[in-house]
C-alpha cells in the first residue's frame, strides 16, 4: 500500500523499479516553477590513485573511493589537491600542508572493507573537518511479496549485506536502538502484528510486549530509556509511551476516529514527532513527550496533499516524505517553524521511508523498490545504496559505532 493508506502499519508497497532523476524543477498547480532549494557545499577535490595490489585488494580500493564520494566533501580529479597515494600495503594521503600513512593489514574482504572505511573517516576528519559515518548502518526490508518481507543490515557502501530475519511474514518498519546494535520493527509472527527487538551483536529477537491489537511504530528515545509506539488495546490506534525499564505506559493521543503513526523523536528526547489523518489526509504533528491526552497536538505541515514518514535529526531539522502535484518528493523543514521552512531535496516520483545519516546532512530513502543516498545540501543527483535485485524499502539509518 502507498503511504496514504493504513498509516498504524506503515506499510509502503514499492512500485516498478526504475532509475530516479536528479534534482529538478517542476510545475506546481497553478503553473509556476518551484525549484529545489539546496544550501550548496564546497567540495575539496582528491587525487585517487590507489590499485589492488600486495595487501591492498580490490575491496579495500572500493570502499575508500566510495565512502569518500558518499560523504559530500570531495569530488575526484585528476589533479586534485588531496593526494591519495599507494605503495604494496602503504596508503599515503596528502594536501594542504598536512600528510598521514596508513597500513593496509592483509585480510577478508570483509576486514579490506572495514579497514577502508576507518581511513576514509580518518580522512573525512581530517579534511573536512566532521565526523565521516561509514561505520554507520543501514536497515532495510526487502519485500518478497504481500505477505513476505525480510529485515537486513549493510553498510552505508552499500556492502556486508546481511540478513537477520527468514521468517516468510511481513515485517515492518524497523528503527535503530540510539545503542546501533538493536532494531525494533514490527512483525507478523502472531495473528496481531507485534513490536520485536533484533539484538545484531547476540543474533536473538525477542518480543517487546505481549500487546493485545495493533503494536507498530516502535521509536526509540533518545536517551534509550522510551519509546513512542502506536497502540490499539483501547480501541482506536493511538500515540503511546512504553517506558522500557518499568513497562509502563503513557497515552498521548485520543483521536477518536483517527489514526496514528510513525513517531520520531526530536533530539533531546522533549517531543515526539508523528503523523495523524484526523483531517483525513496524513498530515505531520508534534507533541510534549510528556503530554497528557487531552493536550492538542501541533501540526508541522500544510504545504503539499499528504505529508508522511518524518525523520528528526540532531540539528532540528525533520525529513519527511510529502505529496505535490507531480508525485512524491522527499522534503526537509526546520522543526521550529514547521513547512514554511520546507525545502524539497528531490524531483517529484514514488518517493518514501527518508531517513537521517549521522552527519545530519545526507539522507537515505526508498524509490520504486531501490534505495537511494540523497546529499540535502547539494544538488548531485541521488546515488543508489546498491544495485541488487529485489524490492527494497523502510531504510532506517543508525548512529556509528563506538
Amino acid at each position: 500500500m502507498k503511504p496514504s493508506k493504513t498509516l498504524a502499519l506503515t506499510l509502503a508497497a514499492a512500485l516498478a523499479a526504475a532509475p530516479a532523476a536528479a534534482p529538478s524543477a517542476f510545475a506546481a498547480p497553478d503553473g509556476n516553477i518551484i525549484r529545489i532549494s539546496k544550501e550548496g557545499a564546497n567540495k575539496d577535490s582528491i587525487a585517487f590513485s590507489i590499485a589492488p595490489g600486495g595487501a591492498i585488494g580490490k575491496d579495500f580500493v572500493y570502499s575508500l573511493r566510495r565512502n569518500l564520494e558518499i560523504s559530500g566533501c570531495f569530488k575526484f580529479t585528476r589533479n586534485g589537491a588531496i593526494k591519495i597515494t599507494s605503495s604494496g600495503g602503504r596508503i599515503a594521503v596528502s594536501g594542504h600542508g598536512q600528510a598521514f600513512a596508513a597500513n593496509v593489514r592483509p585480510g577478508t574482504p570483509e576486514e579490506q572493507r572495514s579497514q577502508a572505511r576507518s581511513l576514509a573517516n580518518s580522512i573525512v576528519k581530517k579534511f573536512a573537518g566532521v565526523d565521516g559515518f561509514a561505520h554507520s548502518r543501514i536497515v532495510l526490508v526487502k519485500k518478497n511479496g504481500s505477505n513476505d518481507a525480510e529485515v537486513y543490515t549493510c553498510f552505508p557502501d552499500g556492502k556486508d549485506l546481511m540478513k537477520l530475519t527468514g521468517d516468510r511474514r511481513a515485517a515492518v518498519g524497523p528503527r535503530w536502538h540510539p545503542d546501533a546494535r538493536r532494531i525494533f520493527y514490527t512483525g507478523f509472527l502472531r495473528r496481531n502484528p507485534l513490536v520485536y527487538i533484533l539484538d545484531t551483536a547476540q543474533s536473538k529477537r525477542t518480543l517487546l510486549a505481549p500487546f493485545k491489537g495493533l503494536a507498530t511504530g516502535a521509536a526509540v528515545s533518545p536517551d534509550g530509556r522510551s519509546c513512542a509506539i502506536i497502540l490499539s488495546f483501547q480501541g482506536n490506534p493511538e500515540l503511546y509511551i512504553y517506558h522500557l525499564g518499568s513497562a509502563r505506559i503513557s497515552r498521548l493521543t485520543r483521536t477518536g476516529s483517527a489514526s496514528e503513526a510513525s513517531p520520531c523523536w526530536s533530539p533531546d528526547g522533549s517531543k515526539i514527532a508523528f503523523v495523524s489523518d484526523t483531517t483525513r489526509r496524513p498530515q505531520i504533528y508534534v507533541l510534549p513527550a510528556g503530554a497528557k491526552s487531552a493536550d492538542k497536538p501541533r501540526r508541522l505541515t500544510t504545504r503539499g496533499q499528504q505529508n508522511v514518514n518524518p525523520s528528526w535529526n540532531r540539528k532540528g531539522r525533520i525529513a519527511y516524505a510529502t505529496q505535490r502535484s507531480d508525485g512524491w518528493h522527499i522534503a526537509v523543514m526546520d522543526a521550529s517553524s514547521g513547512d514554511s521552512s520546507s525545502k524539497l531535496v528531490t524531483d517529484g516520483g514514488t518517493w518514501e521511508h527518508p531517513s537521517w545519516a549521522p552527519d545530519c546532512r545526507h539522507i537515505v530513502a526508498a524509490r520504486d523498490g531501490i534505495l537511494w543516498i540523497i546529499d540535502s545540501e547539494e544538488e548531485d543527483p541521488p546515488t543508489p545504496l546498491f544495485r541488487k535485485a529485489g524490492n527494497w524499502t523502510s531504510p532506517d539509518w543508525s548512529a556509528p559505532l563506538k
